[in-house]
């Protein structure tokens, strides 16, 4: 065989699968707001209008999103960009938020683009039609751009995107979407907390699905104001001081095996109150929260953030004892993450840098909890729990004052008896009259355990010791049903206040061994009625001590409501 020749692959790209899945990619359909905030800060806007409407079109209701800023607008190079794939011309731009390429392919995911946009006195108005469907087609879409003149003055970019998300709509709500921008988007920023930047002055206007006006929304993440002292919180708010503390640690750093990295960290400790007082979007008891509203467990802990926008939670590095990452309004910026294509995670920056900063966090968090803000704020919960402790312990009282009241009562050899409201009632009661008529029960008890089981052990009255006695099993119940949550086994008897069951009525065990409550009245005066769960296949049958008539019937004693001077 002769010798075969040289020769080359040069890799292909399959364009629209690569198209596809970069729209796919952005799962969260709130990130077209994102994005197109993003790419209006890299044009240095400074008014952004984002609407939510729906439309009407041949009798079908259509969602139309339109996003409109003042910013530098763009030329040729700048729209071919703009419907590129990979091609972004702020790579390299350390002051500029795109970086990749991707971020507008969002907007693929929808029926119709139509792009608007004036730079040096030129307006180039584009539309793109179907994008989804001919990519899902294999067919590569193509905007149609069209040139004029610019009106006087004229400036910045509008894009108008119908038919986004397959029409679907409920994520587009008001509250949802200014929630959004403000913890998931460059206007949302935490940087003012770190420099004096001139985002500040930007404003958004933002209309979502079920407003019929605008909504000026300023620039910046919100921060609350630190609170009182924690002993001014405690004279104020007594119990509930905690919920309304606030305090903020502002650090800036470099990493240590890379000192040219820096970090900006914010962390601010809030009570849940401080968060109520801000946030509508977070459910409690008693409030009506908007749809799309969460936790604090959801929402809240230590975020990532890349261009000061919050990226991923790490709230395992601010974490040892389970839930205390909810008291931290956190957020660290770091310029050198590298971020996934759809910029939802940090993970693809390397792992000795990730190790350096949770090192750094580590460091710091530990040095917050070892610091006399948190001192303070463990001294105020420990005095708060006291607090409470102390007016659960005089609420109690008083309830039980005002229940004893209310106890019915019978004296008996000049011992006051009362009647059961509970099982321990019923056994206090059974000790009682042992004390006091130790005939009266044919049984002693020689073990007492409510942990688990059965409640007593008990023998035969006898001389014999406990070694040749044969024992048993009594149970206590304050009021005896039908559902019985022992064995029959080894069971002598029950001794309950007083019963639902009736005659002929069965009772089941775990076991789902069954037995038929017989009630025998008494035939001479001496004797008392007999309650007896049978079971004509055991030899022994269950005696059920209804105390109730037991005791009336043995011993004459009946429970009266206590009087004023008793």
């Amino acid at each position: 065989m002769g010798k075969k020749e040289k020769y080359q692959i040069t890799p292909t790209v399959d364009a629209t699968q690569e198209f596809i899945e970069i729209a796919r990619d952005f799962s969260n359909p709130l990130e077209i707001v994102r994005e197109a905030i993003s790419n209006s800060f890299d044009a240095n806007a400074t008014l952004i209008f984002i609407i939510f409407e729906v439309i009407k079109e041949y009798g079908e209701s259509i969602l139309q999103i339109k996003i409109k800023d003042n910013g530098a607008g763009m030329d040729e190079e700048g729209l071919q960009s703009f419907f590129d794939l990979g091609n972004s011309l702020r790579r390299g731009d350390i002051d500029k938020i795109g970086e990749k390429g991707h971020g507008t392919k969002v907007f693929y995911n929808s029926e119709h683009i139509e792009v608007i946009t004036c730079k040096n006195n030129r307006k180039l108005i584009a539309h793109l039609d179907k994008p989804f469907k001919k990519l899902h087609d294999r067919i590569m879409p193509i905007a149609e751009v069209q040139e004029s003149e610019c009106e006087e003055d004229e400036l910045g970019t509008e894009i108008i995107i119908t038919g986004y998300n397959h029409n679907r709509r409920d994520k587009f709500t008001h509250h949802i979407l200014k929630d959004y921008i403000l913890w998931k988007t460059k206007f949302g920023s935490v940087e003012l907390m770190f420099k004096n930047s001139k985002s500040k002055k930007m404003v958004l206007w933002l209309q979502g699905l079920e407003n019929n006006e605008l909504e000026k929304i300023e620039f910046g993440h919100h921060f609350p104001s630190e609170s009182k002292t924690y002993y001014d919180l405690f004279n104020e708010y007594l119990v509930k001081a905690p919920d309304y503390y606030c305090k903020k640690i502002i650090k800036t750093g470099s990493l240590e095996n890379f000192p040219e990295i820096k970090y900006d960290v914010i962390f601010q400790i809030e009570g849940k109150y401080i968060k109520y007082q801000y946030n509508p979007m977070l459910r409690r008891s008693g409030y009506s929260a908007p749809k799309g509203a969460y936790t604090v467990q959801e929402q809240y802990g230590l975020w990532l953030c890349k261009d000061y926008i919050p990226i991923q939670r790490k709230n395992e590095w601010i974490t040892y004892k389970g839930s205390e990452y909810t008291k931290f309004h956190a957020f660290l910026n770091c310029q050198d993450f590298r971020l996934t294509a759809n910029r939802g995670s940090v993970e693809n920056t390397p792992s000795e840098i990730m190790k350096d900063i949770e090192s750094e966090v580590r460091k710091i968090y530990n040095e917050i909890i070892e610091s006399n803000d948190w001192r303070e704020l463990s001294i105020l919960e420990e005095e708060v729990t006291a607090h409470k402790t102390i007016e659960k312990e005089r609420k109690d009282y008083k309830w039980r004052i005002e229940r004893i009241k209310k106890l019915n009562i019978a004296n008996h050899k000049s011992m006051t008896l009362v009647e059961p409201r509970s099982e321990i009632g019923v056994y206090t009661l059974y000790l009682q009259l042992s004390f006091l008529e130790p005939d009266l029960f044919p049984f002693e008890v020689i073990d007492y355990d409510t942990y688990e089981g059965i409640d007593v052990i008990v023998k035969s009255k006898s001389n014999n010791p406990i070694e040749q006695s044969k024992l048993f099993y009594v149970e206590f119940k304050h009021y005896l049903t039908k559902t019985f949550n022992h064995s029959f086994e080894n069971l002598h008897s029950i001794i309950c206040w007083d019963t639902e069951i009736k005659s002929d009525d069965v009772i089941e065990d775990i076991n789902k061994e069954e037995r038929k409550l017989v009630i025998v009245q008494p035939d001479k005066n001496s004797d008392y009625t007999k309650y007896f769960l049978d079971n004509p296949t055991k030899a022994h049958k269950i005696e059920v001590f209804v105390m109730k008539d037991f005791i009336l019937e043995k011993l004459g004693i009946q429970f009266r409501p206590r009087t004023s001077n008793s």
